[in-house]
């Protein structure tokens, strides 16, 4: 099946995995150009995902808990209220580090976040039972990505709900940074080995050079928790770098 026929039966695509320089250090663009520039490029919806006090932040860390989530969830704020001027839906979740490994977080909101500041000095372990408590997931972001601010690679199984199986920074010829098509040939082989479902994003920082990657359904998302439901269910999805198409499983399908 070729990719415009996938579009055509899986017509609805969101990218998972996005930064905004209201919140992530990283970043290049605001959460509203973000926005723009996704919607322009075919997208029905976005999560923007920063990273947390435990990565790449672009917010005090000293912060009170109360003022820190103010100040994080901008990013997302300014994307949904131009999405919501434009036609894009724009979910929230985030990127939460320890030491150099990533999780992403889907189903939960700001206000959620704002209720729970143990998430500040969580481990892994509770970070995992935290969530759940909420009605999200745990999805490990890029873990066998090797750079010099990840020490090692750490794996924690038995604490992910999923694994990023596709990360476009990884395999598209567009990507400037982490290009190491193996480093997702080794998620999805883990992902497999463990039994755990798939999820694919850009890790895109800015609007001027989208990657294209993401997920796509045959119908459109609720919102997060809709979306946490489809990863953990059934329902069929498919995976893309921007480039290459991939089934819910890993396989790829031209």
């Amino acid at each position: 099946m070729t990719g415009k026929n996938l579009r055509e039966e899986y017509p609805y695509l969101y990218e998972t995995h996005l930064h905004t320089k209201e919140a992530s250090a990283c970043a290049k663009s605001g959460g509203a150009d973000m926005a723009a520039a996704c919607k322009e490029a075919g997208y029905t919806g976005i999560f923007v995902t920063d990273h947390n006090w435990g990565g790449n932040t672009a917010v005090d860390r000293r912060l009170p808990w109360k003022a820190y989530v103010k100040r994080f969830v901008r990013g997302y704020e300014e994307a949904r209220k131009a999405g919501e001027q434009i036609g894009l839906d724009v979910f929230f979740g985030w990127e939460a580090g320890y030491h150099g490994t990533e999780f992403l977080i889907y189903g939960l909101s700001p206000e959620w976040m704002l209720a729970h500041p143990q998430l500040r000095r969580a481990s892994v372990k509770e970070q995992f039972a935290l969530i759940h408590q909420g009605g999200g997931i745990v999805v490990h972001a890029h873990p066998f990505r090797e750079e010099y601010y990840i020490p090692e690679v750490r794996l924690f199984p038995e604490y992910v709900d999923g694994v990023e199986g596709i990360n476009a920074t990884h395999s598209s010829s567009l990507s400037l940074a982490h290009n190491q098509p193996e480093f997702d040939g080794r998620a999805i082989a883990y992902g497999r080995q463990q039994g755990l479902p798939f999820t694919a994003g850009s890790d895109i920082h800015t609007a001027g050079r989208l990657l294209g990657g993401g997920m796509a359904f045959k119908r459109r998302l609720r919102d997060g928790k809709d979306f946490a439901a489809a990863v953990l269910g059934s329902e069929e999805y498919i995976l893309t770098n921007g480039e290459q198409w991939y089934d819910r499983r890993g396989n790829l399908l031209e």
